[in-house]
């Protein structure tokens, strides 16, 4: 994304903002802290733009990546995951109301593989799914160099299956530590850290969990890449073996020595990502 005008990117979170300056590719200024305490639609807008006229330099153009089905041509979110309250909120125009700029609206998990498509692990290819593992668990897929998004933005949501007596999401995010099993997640990846054997237990029954969503994603998609971002994929070496182990049993073996699975590497991609929609990345229905 070569530019000579900064754009401001927006990576929304089920807990966390992150408003960055982006200027040619790389993020210039970064503000970042955890929503309000209510999580209202005007809270969180307030807050936005705070961070917004921190970091802005000239930019006359914001991109935004929301947990969420998205109307990205009105600009308007439907039933954000994980933020109560926001089941319609017409974000593009508040943000264009309030900031006087131009704004552009994408699924938070299309930002994350938007970005890793041009700047991060993807950069170069045709074909990759960016899958989030954090507060939840979703995924945004490039399809010959292009988002594809589906006719409602909801193409990805792959948390949303069905899977044991329950969804994908609660098994393959941090809703598999603190409501599955009832535990801390942070407390239990130092304890595994420290070779504590149930904990590193735990992480590798996890990782068995994510290789079943993998199988998913590789039986629908076939891409070149996958790439893991989101909190929790940080965590990626205590749960490597369960899902090496794991992912053995694919139906396609060989299929698997012609994808990459890879853990995203550049910080803030999302944000990256989001401020690459200022430049009407193409989108495929």
């Amino acid at each position: 994304m070569q530019n000579t005008t900064p754009v401001i990117g927006i990576d929304l979170g089920a807990t966390n903002l992150r408003v960055g300056l982006v200027d040619n590719g790389k993020i210039t200024a970064l503000e970042k802290g955890p929503l309000p305490k209510d999580k209202s639609v005007m809270s969180i807008l307030n807050t936005m733009c705070e961070m917004i006229e921190t970091v802005d330099k000239g930019a006359t153009s914001i991109g935004i990546g929301v947990p969420s089905v998205v109307d990205s041509k009105e600009g308007i979110v439907y039933d954000v995951q994980n933020i109560p309250g926001w089941e319609k909120v017409h974000l593009k125009d508040l943000l264009e109301e309030k900031t006087g700029k131009s704004v552009y609206l994408n699924n938070d998990a299309n930002c994350f593989a938007l970005g890793e498509n041009m700047f991060g692990e993807g950069k170069g290819k045709k074909n990759l799914v960016g899958l989030i593992i954090g507060t939840g668990f979703a995924g945004g897929i490039i399809l010959d160099g292009k988002i594809y998004e589906g006719r409602n933005c909801g193409a990805g949501e792959f948390g949303m299956i069905p899977y044991k007596q329950s969804i994908l999401e609660h098994y393959c995010s941090g809703q598999f530590f603190s409501k599955l099993v009832g535990v801390n997640g942070e407390e239990i990846y130092e304890k595994a850290l420290n070779d504590d054997p149930a904990s590193k237990k735990l992480f590798q029954e996890f990782g068995t969990h994510v290789a079943e969503a993998i199988k998913i994603v590789l039986y629908t998609y076939d891409p070149e890449c996958i790439i893991l971002g989101g909190s929790i994929s940080s965590t990626f070496d205590q749960f490597k073996d369960g899902f090496e182990r794991e992912l053995k049993t694919f139906g396609f073996p060989n299929s698997l020595n012609h994808v990459e699975i890879t853990v995203s590497k550049t910080q803030h991609i999302a944000v990256l990502g989001a401020a690459a929609l200022t430049h009407n990345h193409p989108i495929k229905y």
